[in-house]
């Protein structure tokens, strides 16, 4: 079988490290944040290229909390995409705001900027484009259209770590960014876990307070907060694997070259583009077919596993119908959930086994013999 992931072999390559970074929290009872989450957010601030970074419980929380900090509440407006996972919408809804959709590029998935302008009205407040499968979205115009409304911008960085656009680092360009490490990212705990950077003072100071019941000092609550803490063995760990990030980074992007090259002739799906301006992290190797659920009916036959990011677009979920939103709203969008499929990348993946996968797409399910 060829697994869409290999957290197993992940964790073997580096399991001497991991071992004792957790031994060693256990040893120093500092088991909620504490030393080693606390140089965890200033190694991946460095690694950002940005001022702060405050460590948190998920990447959901982080974008939470970036919101909050930004003075988002009831009453707001906060501009993002309907074509990326549910939690962006969460995040937002959880503030008291209204999600405010705009379509997606159709190349890039990412918000579409020339969309942008005729979304905003008085009572928005924020803009969060996402960086969707690890490719950062079109940031210039956006930075440009929020600084001439004197509308924010904060990035959903959740799938981009490392990921850059014009030599700047996702987490960089907004007023602040979220990111997540759920195990299957890029960047990805043994368990939940999420940031948020910045470059300004002010945000981070909110944010510090807010993550931690809103305390200044301890029993000092000067804001109502939230218990959004990162665990210590979590800080260790990331810790670990943050120094491995851009071996495995490069690692995904050889793959992804090697799927390039192998699906470029092909008939029966269209490889993903990276943005000539962009650094692409390959979080998710989506390529788009008209014939996306035979060709994964294949894989599967073939003993391959798939992933689908995402088959149902945010505007269309039962759970934001009180948005108002309906079919056809969003054309980019709906065309991209009904094709899009997730193929296997991950840095243990070898070149034969790419191979196998871009064969079996090729041949209509029929594997060429070794």
């Amino acid at each position: 079988m060829i697994p869409f992931l290999d957290l197993k072999a992940q964790y073997q390559s580096i399991k001497p490290e991991i071992d004792a970074a957790v031994l060693g929290v256990l040893g120093s009872a500092q088991y909620i944040l504490g030393d080693e989450v606390a140089a965890f957010e200033r190694e991946f601030a460095q690694f950002c290229n940005v001022k702060h970074a405050i460590a948190v419980n998920t990447g959901t929380s982080a974008l939470h909390l970036a919101l909050l900090a930004a003075g988002v509440g009831p009453g707001d407006e906060v501009i993002t995409v309907p074509f990326t996972f549910v939690a962006t919408v969460s995040a937002i809804c959880y503030t008291g705001a209204t999600p405010v959709f705009v379509d997606v590029d159709p190349v890039t998935f990412c918000m579409d900027p020339s969309k942008l302008e005729a979304a905003i009205t008085p009572r928005t407040k924020v803009i969060m484009p996402v960086h969707l499968y690890g490719q950062m979205a079109d940031m210039d115009p956006i930075m440009e259209i929020g600084e001439r409304r004197g509308v924010k911008v904060i990035e959903d960085a959740c799938q981009a770590h490392g990921a850059e656009y014009k030599g700047r680092r996702a987490g960089s360009i907004g007023l602040s960014a979220g990111f997540s490490f759920y195990p299957g990212k890029n960047l990805g705990a043994c368990g939940e876990g999420g940031i948020v950077v910045t470059n300004d003072d002010k945000q981070m100071e909110t944010m510090r307070m807010l993550r931690d019941w809103g305390q200044s000092e301890r029993y000092h609550h000067v804001i109502k907060g939230f218990n959004y803490r990162m665990d210590g063995i979590q800080g260790a760990i990331l810790r670990v694997k943050l120094r491995h990030l851009e071996h495995w980074t490069e690692a995904r992007r050889s793959r992804a070259k090697l799927y390039d090259a192998e699906l470029a002739g092909s008939t029966r799906v269209a490889p993903p583009i990276q943005a000539t301006d962009r650094r692409h992290v390959y979080h998710v190797y989506a390529v788009r077919s008209a014939d996306r659920d035979l060709i994964r009916e294949e894989l599967s036959r073939a003993n391959i596993q798939s992933g689908l990011h995402y088959p149902i677009p945010v505007h269309l979920q039962k759970a934001h119908e009180d948005l108002g939103y309906k079919s056809g709203d969003f054309p980019a969008s709906e065309k991209a959930a009904s094709e899009v499929l997730s193929l296997p990348i991950f840095p243990e993946m070898t070149d034969d086994q790419v191979q196998t996968v871009a064969d079996t797409i090729n041949s209509g399910g029929q594997r060429k013999a070794a």
